[in-house]
Order: structure tokens, then sequence, then C-alpha cells
């Protein structure tokens, strides 16, 4: 068998970076595993997006963070966070998806695509962006559908629709509509989330109200074609046309692994079993940090809070390593 590491972290952002950091400060050998590039989902977020956390509220490892602006953006971010791998000199391992986890009893074993590892904790801080929240329609994998946003050039002169009334929707149906797309707005809720960015909200709520972005409140997409979008408001059924549909209807932690591993998993709330101060599940040994601890609730759990696992999840690491 190959040597045992003490510590073995499944995914490379901020979280599970911030493990890593101060793993490496108890003096652990530790290896972060990224099945992407460093902070994956921050990477392929909207290219010109802006967070609402300040750049203070994203520090890890006590590397400053100085940002242009009030809110940094997403080139500030991913730079500052390779400057961070680079100063601690994280050993981290790009494009290396993690397909097996198995707890043995002493140990875990991480099945990859060429070898297995094995540690004795195992960190999971795998986030959610790779799991989007489906809208369980007809024509939804058609090609011009996407639960993502990149960025607005490629839907100048289109018919564009937005489904979503968060953060993600409005940047991305304001974006659209300034880069000469043709924005409707499609809303289940009466109104905007009171979460959504404030800079956003009046940007949004006066383009609506001067008809540069149709909005449909209190409505559902219940078909998609290939030039056509199925809205229903109450009773009401209508088309209207489309080139692209944006699904931004939020997305969900994949907790496969962690079941794979033994971990109780609630089906409803897809929230881990574990221990709140600690953060370690009913699996000895194995724990969760950032957006995985929250299951479908994802939103109550950020890159300024889920940094703050780092430092219990070690103590409680190194409380079982001297047991």
């Amino acid at each position: 068998m190959q040597s045992i590491r003490n510590i073995i972290i499944i995914g490379a952002g901020p979280v599970g970076l911030a493990c890593a950091i101060q793993a490496a400060q108890k003096g652990l050998s530790c290896l972060v595993l990224e099945k992407g590039v460093l902070v994956n989902s921050i990477y392929k977020g909207p290219t010109h997006g802006t967070f609402f956390s300040t750049a203070r509220q994203l520090e890890i490892g006590n590397v400053p963070f100085v940002s242009q602006f009030p809110k940094p953006t997403r080139q500030e971010i991913c730079h500052y966070y390779r400057r961070v791998a680079e100063h601690h000199d994280l050993n981290i391992r790009f494009h290396t998806p993690v397909n097996a986890l198995e707890d043995m009893g002493a140990s875990f074993r991480i099945g990859l695509d060429d070898q297995d590892l094995y540690s004795k904790s195992v960190i999971v801080a795998t986030g959610f962006y790779d799991q989007p929240n489906m809208l369980g329609i007809k024509g939804e994998n058609l090609p011009h559908v996407s639960h993502y946003y990149k960025e607005a050039h490629m839907y100048f002169g289109q018919n564009v629709v937005v489904v979503g009334g968060r953060n993600s929707a409005i940047e991305a149906a304001l974006e659209i509509f300034r880069a000469g797309g043709h924005v409707s707005l499609v809303h289940k809720d009466a109104s905007f989330s009171n979460k959504v960015k404030y800079w956003l909200l009046p940007d949004i709520e006066n383009r609506i109200k001067e008809g540069s972005i149709r909005a449909y409140f209190e409505t559902r997409v219940v078909r998609i074609s290939e030039k056509t979008v199925t809205l229903k408001t109450g009773t009401r059924l209508f088309e209207i046309e489309n080139d692209a549909v944006l699904a931004m209807t939020g997305y969900h932690p994949n907790q496969d692994l962690l079941q794979q591993a033994g971990v109780n998993i609630d089906p409803e709330t897809l929230v881990p079993e574990h221990d709140p101060d600690s953060l370690e599940t009913n699996v000895k040994g194995l724990y969760v940090a950032g957006s995985p601890v929250a299951g479908r609730d994802c939103n109550k759990i950020f890159i300024e809070n889920g940094r703050l696992h780092a430092k219990p999840i070690i103590d409680s690491i190194v409380t079982n390593l001297g047991e």
C-alpha cells in the first residue's frame, strides 16, 4: 500500500485552500485534489462579474487582498488566489477528479483515474457550481439552453430568455441588454429576492419600467423548443420567441462522494450529518467544508464564512491524530 497522508482535501476553491493553509501551519502533510483549475467555480463564472463581499472578507492565509474597487472583480479574485497558492507553496494537483471515496477504518481510499491514494483524514470542499438546479421540462437539454452565463457578446441581436430572479439572472439580463440582446426575464415569484445586490436592484427595476427588458413575474417556463418558450402565468399559457435560454436557477452540491464513504445525507435538504462545531461527519475522519455543509441551501455559505471552517476542522484533525 502507498504511504498514508495526514490530510487530503478535495476541492481547490477558497475554502479548500484555507484548510490547506491551516493544515500546513499545524505541520501536517496535505494534498489538495482539484478536478479543474484553481478556484474553478470562480474561473467558470461570468467574465465581468463583481462580488458582493469586500476584498477583506475574501482574504485567507494572512495574505492581504487589495482591490481597485470596493467590490472586487472576478479577475482580481482569480489573481488573488493564485498569489495565495504561490505564497504558501500549496501542494495541489489540478485536473484530477476524484471518482471514489471509501472508508477503510484507519484510513480512506481516494480513487483517481490512474491510481488510489490513502489518507487518515479527508476534507470535502467541492463547492456546488457543477450541479445546476434543473427546470425538469421538455427542451431543457436543447443546445441553445444553458445553466451558465459567461459574457454577453454572443447574444447581440438575439432574443434571450433569462430564467430566475436572483443575482446571477439579473446580472446576465442587464449585461445582455447592454450588449444589444433582446431580453425577457422570467421569475416564478412576485418580486425579486431581498438578497439581490443593492446596486443591481434599481438598475433592473428601471430597465423593466422603461420597457428595455420584458419581465414576467409569477411565471414559469413549462416547455422549450428551438424557437419558442412556453410560459405559464396562473392558468394562462403563452409563447414567446427565443434564440437562447439562460436558466439561472441556482446550483446544489454533489454529495455522491460523501454517500460512498457512508455519510448520512438528508434526501430532502442534501445536508450531510455532521458535528456543527468540528464539521466532522458521522464517518470519523471525514469532514465537510464550505457549501457542502448546507446542502441545497448553499446560499447560506459564502467564501467569507466558509473560509472560517478551516480552523475548527484542522483543530479536530490534530486532536484525532493525537488519539
